[in-house]
Formats: structure tokens, C-alpha cells, sequence
């Protein structure tokens, strides 16, 4: 008995804590900063580095621990024709090279799935139109993690290759994905992480230079790195 009234002690106490200490509020919060250094030479193909930008952008989660870093690519190729919808949110083409990201520690994908902590090249990709998918998001705009040893041209990826080799990141038949958002037009200054209170996502806003036939403009990208698809 009374192991067990210190244990409901110990719970209420914690609680108190967590509701009246400040100090404590970071560990479950999300901020971004710039990384002034390149993406790793170890495990990542020369060709791909070549195509990143010369310095990232780190998530770090509470006060220090960095979550993910990421580089994005110098230049994304952009359809020229394109018009924004509902449905599909960004330009880029099916395939194409967004950029490159590490996780310091395990995560977990827009579907719950595990992603190890590790080095991964991250695609653009397009949610198939079936009944397999429907109501896991908003848009069918993502971005897909391969494997490093497995991906090593900055060429886009065909569809079929990008579905195989990034279910090889989630051990599943599913690829592992983040799902892009809206970019939130209204931000002060990039990057940035935008919190979705309702749904609890964490989303990293941040911008690039977009290619369209020649014309070039920077395009800001919002992608979510920490919440999941409401069941």
C-alpha cells in the first residue's frame, strides 16, 4: 500500500510540475535552426551531395537535442504549366531530388511507421488515387526517404522504384513518407516550424529555388517531421 500511494503521489507531483514549470515546457517542443555545414560525405553519394546546398537546417527538439537535419537540394526542377490545387500542392516532378536528411535518433513517418536514425535522400512523390488512401491527408503531395546505398543519382526516380526502395526505410510494403503541407505564406522569416495545435504536427517551413523552364523563383515548402495521419 504504500509503494503504491507514493506511486500516485509521485504522478500528481509530476503533473504539477509539468503545469507549473516553465523550464520543463521545451522538452516536448520543436525549433528550428540553420546548420552551417555540409551534408555527410560518409555513405552518400558524391553525385547527390554535389546537387545539395552547401548548408542545412537542424529541428532540435527541447532546449539542444537536434532531431533531423536537413539539406535541401541547390535547384528543384518546377513544372512550368503548373497551377496549384486542393489536391496537389507543388510543382516538382514525381521522383525528382528535394534533398537529404538525417535523423540523430529514430523517428517515426506520417504513417507511425519506425524510421532508424540514419542518413536518407528524400523524393517528391504523389499518393495513388485508391481506396487504399483515402482520408490519410489532405493533398497526395509527399516526400518519400530512400535508402542512401540504394539511391545514388540525383536523376528522378521512376514511380515503381520509388515506392520499392522506400518501403526498404519502413521494413513495411509502405513507403516511409512526410506529408507536405501548404506553405504558410504568413511566416516572418524561414525557416521556421510551424505547430498545428489541433492535430499535433510539427511542420519545417523552409524555402528553396525552384527551376521552371529556365525561369527561376524560390518556392517555400512546408513538410511534417514530427505527428501522424489522424486514424
Amino acid at each position: 500500500m504504500v509503494g503504491r500511494a507514493w506511486g500516485v503521489t509521485g504522478l500528481l507531483v509530476a503533473i504539477a510540475l509539468c503545469e507549473f514549470l516553465p523550464g520543463l515546457a521545451p522538452a516536448q517542443e520543436y525549433r528550428v535552426d540553420k546548420l552551417a555545414e555540409a551534408a555527410p560525405a560518409e555513405g552518400l553519394a558524391e553525385e547527390i551531395r554535389n546537387e545539395l546546398a552547401s548548408e542545412g537546417i537542424k529541428v532540435i527538439k527541447g532546449t539542444s537535442r537536434t532531431f533531423v537535419d536537413f539539406w535541401p537540394a541547390k535547384k528543384w526542377a518546377a513544372k512550368a504549366d503548373f497551377t496549384a490545387t486542393n489536391a496537389i500542392l507543388y510543382p516538382f516532378q514525381v521522383g525528382e531530388l528535394i534533398g537529404v536528411i538525417r535523423y540523430k535518433s529514430k523517428g517515426t513517418d506520417f504513417r507511425g511507421q519506425e524510421i532508424k536514425s540514419g542518413v536518407y535522400t528524400v523524393r517528391y512523390a504523389l499518393q495513388p488515387e485508391d481506396g487504399n488512401h483515402v482520408g490519410t491527408s489532405d493533398t497526395r503531395d509527399f516526400l518519400l526517404l530512400l535508402p542512401i546505398e540504394s539511391d545514388t543519382s540525383p536523376a528522378a526516380v521512376d514511380q515503381e522504384q520509388l515506392f520499392k526502395l522506400s518501403a526498404e526505410v519502413a521494413g513495411t510494403p509502405h513507403p516511409a513518407m512526410l506529408a507536405l503541407q501548404k506553405a504558410n505564406s504568413g511566416a516572418e522569416s524561414l525557416p521556421a516550424i510551424e505547430h498545428n495545435e489541433e492535430r499535433e504536427l510539427y511542420s519545417l517551413l523552409f524555402q528553396g529555388t525552384a527551376d521552371a523552364g529556365g525561369k527561376t523563383s524560390e518556392l517555400p515548402v512546408q513538410v511534417v517531421v514530427v505527428g501522424q495521419a489522424a486514424e
